[in-house]
């Protein structure tokens, strides 16, 4: 991107992710919005209707989580993630609406308008009432966009039995360009961002660091939030969302870069998780109900894997690495699978059907790792080898394409011994989150290490009139770390 546009875009975070109210009693916007899957001509934009402007704050007290013990019946602290019944305790005068980081859903009604910067006139939606059920959000569709355009939004809220507008907040987003057309892109990607490392008070350092690179769009690889040690109920699980996207951060970045979210372990019920997983660990709250209220909480279509084309020069591939998956105690076999036989005829036959100068797959957990011998969940382990070394040898095959994952608390760029297949590791959003690997430990594969937090940036540019895949990993405050250009076949 130019530097002047840069520099406008700055300048004008606080007014696109403002968020006015005309009445004292709401409904508000104190999650703010979420815009995701935007292609050439789709959009989908969720919104939430709060009691509050804002959340509790970070001074409130937290609930207390305690396990029963199976042989005592006393309650005792955590030890790991024991198959014991949790008990939830709040403070006295507490509730799930007012400890720290709460925003209580409201009911209401909520209309979206939308135009091109160029455009006068808004086209304007009809009036859409919140679910109380799914967390007091609502879905916007948007169709017949036209590609490579850049969209303002306003959305305005009123109670159900008044016209007077509560509350209005501002968006924007890019549609991707044609298939046939070339044009810079940049992208960022992050994994890991739990509440405990939020790492300034008004949240992640890396939205408002990441914003200043003006990214056509945003991928979150999961564990957005981490269910494990709170999230008893489902509505314990909204919380979770609520605290985290309620921080103006938060809000200011998702009103105006567009976003893909794909669910890991974490956001989906607890550590490892996988399908008929069973454990008293988790509560009341379970792994169905996990998989409903990520649909609840982030804007999204029919299917959790997809791919996305923009523009001529990029593709991306956004897979499902939870629902579909073979059990990760069972032993290895051909048969074993994260993905799925559907989904992974689906990546292989859309894969080569493409002709996008880059293809990138951006996974919510590693394919080539290398990953801790002690971990059982991903293809870089041997407990999937041999899904994983098919899929690197696929990967391999391909022109110009590479991974991208999350899930890792470290950054890295790694190369494939066997076939040469490249990935990227994005590392966690925080140096808080950052771990779980040795800085001194440079394994074979590794171009690049790092165990610290932050963010990758890909960017896809004309350079001498060659189209050229760059992807640079920074820290939390926007500072680059590493840069590495993909050879172009």
């Amino acid at each position: 991107m130019k530097l002047t546009t840069k520099i406008m875009m700055i300048g004008i975070v606080g007014l696109v992710s403002c968020q006015t109210s005309n009445q004292k009693e709401g409904p508000y916007f104190g999650t703010g919005i979420k815009i995701g899957e935007v292609t050439q001509s789709e959009a989908i934009v969720w919104v939430r209707l709060t009691k509050n402007e804002q959340r509790i704050g970070n001074d409130a007290p937290m609930p207390e989580v305690k396990y029963i013990d199976p042989k005592t019946g006393e309650l005792i602290e955590r030890v790991g993630r024991p198959d014991q019944t949790p008990k939830v305790t709040f403070p006295e005068g507490h509730s799930i609406n007012n400890i720290q980081g709460a925003v209580p859903g409201s009911e209401g009604k909520v209309q979206l308008k939308y135009k091109t910067t160029t455009e006068k006139s808004w086209t304007q939606m009809n009036w859409q009432s919140v679910n109380p059920d799914k967390s007091s959000s609502t879905q916007f569709k948007l169709s017949n966009l036209s590609p490579g355009k850049e969209y303002e939004l306003l959305i305005e809220a009123r109670a159900l039995n008044t016209s007077n507008i509560s509350a209005s907040i501002t968006g924007k987003f890019k549609t991707a360009p044609a298939q046939n057309v070339s044009g810079d892109v940049n992208f960022i990607v992050t994994t890991g961002t739990s509440y405990p490392d939020v790492d300034s008070d008004s949240g992640y350092k890396l939205y408002p660091s990441s914003l200043k690179l003006d990214p056509e769009f945003f991928v979150h690889t999961g564990d957005i939030v981490y269910y494990d040690y709170m999230a008893k109920t489902a509505d314990l699980a909204r919380w979770h969302w609520d605290r985290m996207y309620s921080y103006p951060n938060n809000i200011a970045f998702h009103s105006q870069v567009p976003s893909y979210f794909i669910k890991d372990d974490h956001d989906t019920w607890m550590n490892d998780a996988y399908p008929g997983m069973k454990t008293k660990f988790m509560g009341e709250f379970t792994y169905e109900q996990g998989t409903e209220i990520f649909l609840e909480e982030v804007p999204m279509g029919d299917k959790t894997y997809r791919t996305i084309r923009w523009g001529k020069d990029l593709q991306i591939w956004l897979p499902e690495g939870r629902d579909y998956r073979s059990k990760n105690t069972m032993p290895d076999s051909p048969e074993k699978t994260i993905w799925g036989k559907e989904q992974m005829a689906w990546f292989k036959n859309t894969v080569m059907a493409s002709d996008a100068t880059f293809k990138v797959l951006i996974s919510p957990t590693p394919i080539i790792g290398p990953d801790r011998g002690k971990k059982n969940d991903n293809h870089a382990n041997t407990g999937f080898q041999h899904e994983g070394d098919a899929l690197r040898q696929f990967i391999s095959e391909q022109k110009n394409m590479v991974s991208v994952c999350g899930d890792r608390h470290w950054q890295y760029v790694s190369k494939d011994a066997k076939t040469g297949a490249l990935e990227f590791g994005s590392g966690p959003g925080s140096n808080a989150h950052a771990g779980g690997w040795k800085q001194e430990n440079v394994a074979p594969e590794h171009i690049y290490l790092n165990v610290v937090g932050g963010f990758l940036e890909g960017s896809v540019s004309s350079i001498n009139g060659i189209p050229t895949l760059i992807f640079r990993h920074y820290d939390p405050d926007g500072k680059i770390l590493n840069e590495y250009k993909v050879d172009k076949k």
